[in-house]
């Protein structure tokens, strides 16, 4: 089940939402500063791409400064992908079929604010 809920959701938004991730990677690359917030986008773009049979839990080695790099990322990048997954979110919960597709991108958007120090994990 959680094939086909991925390959439905990769078609209908995930590619959407999964790119947003990579760009900001990408961006994040561009100095020494950001390398780590890099890292940290492309292991959540891997799991805005494929949802579904994964879960985002908190990573047992992260240091004590996780929270605040994780402040910092709000304010310059966490705020934005966190808006489009609610946005998308929203609009997927306008149907009934869409809902499972909506709590996916909620599920995105709650990760949005603290990608450091965590790490996906099969269910």
């Amino acid at each position: 089940m959680a094939l086909i809920g991925n390959i439905i959701w990769f078609v209908l938004g995930g590619l959407w939402l999964g790119l947003e991730w990579i760009v900001c990677g990408i961006v994040c690359l561009c100095t020494i500063i950001g390398i780590p917030y890099g890292v940290a986008c492309f292991r959540i773009a891997g799991f805005a791409f494929f949802p579904f049979g994964r879960t985002v839990v908190a990573s047992e080695n992260a240091g004590v400064c996780t929270f605040a790099l994780n402040v910092i990322w709000v304010v310059f990048a966490g705020i934005w992908l966190w808006l489009s997954a609610v946005i998308a979110g929203i609009l997927c919960c306008c149907t009934i079929i869409g809902i499972p597709f909506g709590i996916g991108c909620f599920r995105i958007a709650k990760v949005s604010f603290a990608p450091l120090g965590k790490k996906v994990v099969p269910l």
